[in-house]
């Protein structure tokens, strides 16, 4: 059994996961769009990895006999100037997660919740993942500079991106 306080950040957090699922499937339409095929398949990607994080959170709430309550999802962003500026964000929003996550084990810490802080270990582990991901992309990046070879090539590589099941 959790705390309502527990319950209700976790909640929260779901919510957070599904926008992250949304807003990386509105970066994977604006690069197939932009012809960019590689970088959609990479979001696409992302975005389902996000669902399944908000669906450990919902069902670590069921199984500790908690509702889920799932509350509106904001429009994502839709305008981009760049694939640049896609891992930019990419890498920003990925930090912004990582401290929710972190402020979760702060609380599971504070009320000695052991169940919790033991579960959200995995989302700890996930986050160093998903910034060292972007921020690889990003140096990749750095390195290719206005290339337009090779950046057709990283669209390439970033298109080999399978999820994890």
């Amino acid at each position: 059994m959790i705390s309502k306080k527990m319950t209700k950040i976790i909640n929260e957090q779901i919510n957070k996961e599904i926008f992250s699922s949304y807003l990386y499937q509105s970066m994977a339409a604006y690069c197939d769009w932009k012809g960019y095929k590689g970088c959609g398949i990479w979001f696409k990607v992302q975005m389902k990895e996000e669902l399944l994080h908000a669906q450990k959170f919902y069902n670590y709430l069921i199984d500790q006999g908690e509702r889920v309550i799932l509350d509106k999802i904001d429009k994502p962003e839709t305008e981009f100037k760049s694939i640049r500026d896609l891992f930019e964000r990419t890498l920003s929003h990925e930090k912004t997660v990582t401290a929710s996550i972190l402020n979760i084990v702060t609380l599971a810490q504070k009320e000695n919740d052991a169940a919790s802080n033991i579960f959200l270990q995995w989302f700890v582990t996930e986050q160093i993942e998903e910034e060292a991901n972007a921020s690889e992309i990003l140096t990749k990046l750095d390195i290719i500079g206005d290339n337009g070879a090779a950046i057709y090539m990283l669209d390439k590589e970033l298109g080999s991106r399978e999820a994890d099941d």
